[in-house]
C-alpha cells in the first residue's frame, strides 16, 4: 500500500470496496445503489448498532421476527428499543400480526432471504405488504441478509431491499459466514437519502475497521475470486447437508424431523413435542458436539422443541459417525 495507508482511513470505508460491494449486490442480490450508500462496519453487529444509533431514539417500538436472531434482539434491547414480537409462520414474519400488536413501531428487524433461525423465504405478497407499511408509517425495514448467498434448490432470491422503492430498506451484510468471522467485515446500504447521515454517524461514532482487510477483500471481490469461492462452497455445503441429513433420517428418523428448507448453514431438526429442546441441546454440548436449542430464539416462548445443527465443518464421510453420536447423545439421561 502507498503512504496514505497509514493515515486515518475514509471512516465510511475503503473506496474501492464500497465500489466492489455495488457490483456484486447489483449482480447477486438485485440491489441498485451508489458508492455512498455503502458503509463498511466490523461485521454484523457493528453495522447494526450503527442503524440503531443513527435512526432511533430509547423507548422506540421495533418489530422483531419471533423466533428471531438472538443477537439482534439483544443488541436492539441494549440500545434501549422497546421490542414488540412478531410471529413467523411458514411464510415468513406475519405482518398483519406484527400490524395489530405495534401499529407505531419506527423500525422492523428481519431476515426475509433466509429466515434465522428457521430457514424460511418472505414470501413476495409479504414482502410487498412489509414493504407497504415501511412507506405509509414512514418506518425502517433493516433487512439482515443472513445466509442468503447459500441456498441449494436454485439461485440465491432477490434482496428484499431490491423492490424498495420508498428508500425504507437499510441493507446489512457480511463476509463472516461468506469468507470467515475473523475477518470481521461487513457493511450497511443506507437508502439514498440518509447516506449522508450515516456517513456522519461512521465519522463520529463508529469509523470502519483496518484498511489493509478491507484493500485485501476488494481485490478479492473485484479479482472475481469471491464469486468462484461461493459457488465452490455452495456445491461443497449442499453436498455436506445432504450427507449429514441422510445419516440423522437413518440413525434418529424416529426421534427427529428434519425441515426440508434447502437454505443456509444448518438443519432444524423437530423434536418430539413436549422434548426440552435446551436439554437436549446440552447433552450434545457434553458429548462434544454442537447444537442450539430453537427456544434460545424465542421471545414469547410456545414453539414447538427443535435443535438447530450445523452442517458446513462436517465432511460428508464424516456424517453417519456423527448422527450416530448424536442418537445416542439424545438417547442419555
Amino acid at each position: 500500500m502507498s503512504l496514505a495507508g497509514l493515515n486515518y482511513p475514509d471512516s465510511a470505508g475503503y473506496p474501492p470496496l464500497r465500489e466492489a460491494i455495488v457490483r456484486h449486490l447489483a449482480l447477486f442480490r438485485g440491489i441498485q445503489c451508489s458508492a455512498d450508500q455503502i458503509f463498511i462496519t466490523s461485521g454484523f453487529q457493528a453495522a447494526l448498532g450503527l442503524a440503531v444509533r443513527t435512526l432511533l431514539r430509547p423507548g422506540d417500538p421495533v418489530w422483531m421476527e419471533d423466533p428471531g436472531y438472538f443477537r439482534a434482539s439483544g443488541a436492539l434491547r441494549l440500545a434501549g428499543a422497546r421490542l414488540a414480537p412478531a410471529p413467523v409462520d411458514r411464510e415468513g414474519l406475519r405482518v398483519d400480526e406484527a400490524i395489530r400488536r405495534a401499529p407505531d413501531a419506527r423500525m422492523a428487524y428481519c431476515t426475509p432471504s433466509h429466515h434465522s433461525p428457521l430457514g424460511l423465504a418472505l414470501s413476495l405478497p409479504r414482502r410487498l405488504e412489509l414493504l407497504d407499511w415501511a412507506a405509509r408509517r414512514q418506518a425502517w425495514i433493516v433487512e439482515d441478509d443472513y445466509d442468503g448467498e447459500f441456498r441449494y434448490d436454485g439461485p440465491p432470491l432477490p434482496a428484499l431491499s431490491s423492490l424498495d422503492r420508498s428508500g425504507r430498506v437499510l441493507y446489512i451484510g457480511s463476509f463472516s459466514k461468506t469468507l470467515f468471522p475473523g475477518l470481521r467485515l461487513g457493511y450497511l446500504v443506507a437508502p439514498p437519502t440518509e447516506a449522508a447521515r450515516f456517513a456522519e454517524a461512521c465519522n463520529l461514532l463508529s469509523p470502519a475497521p483496518s484498511i489493509l482487510d478491507q484493500a485485501t477483500t476488494a481485490d478479492f471481490l473485484s479479482q472475481g475470486h469471491f464469486a468462484r469461492h461461493i459457488k465452490r462452497m455452495r456445491a461443497l455445503y449442499a453436498q455436506r447437508r445432504a450427507a449429514l441429513a441422510a445419516a440423522l433420517q437413518a440413525e434418529c428418523g424416529a426421534r427427529l424431523r428434519l425441515d426440508g428448507q434447502a437454505v443456509g448453514l444448518q438443519l432444524t431438526a423437530w423434536l418430539p413435542d413436549g422434548e426440552n429442546d435446551r436439554a437436549a441441546a446440552a447433552r450434545l454440548n457434553a458429548s462434544g458436539l454442537a447444537g442450539q436449542p430453537l427456544s434460545a430464539f424465542s421471545l414469547e416462548g410456545g414453539h414447538p422443541p427443535a435443535l438447530l445443527l450445523g452442517f458446513a465443518n462436517v465432511p460428508a464421510e464424516q456424517a453417519p459417525a456423527l448422527a450416530r453420536r448424536l442418537r445416542e447423545a439424545l438417547d442419555a439421561r
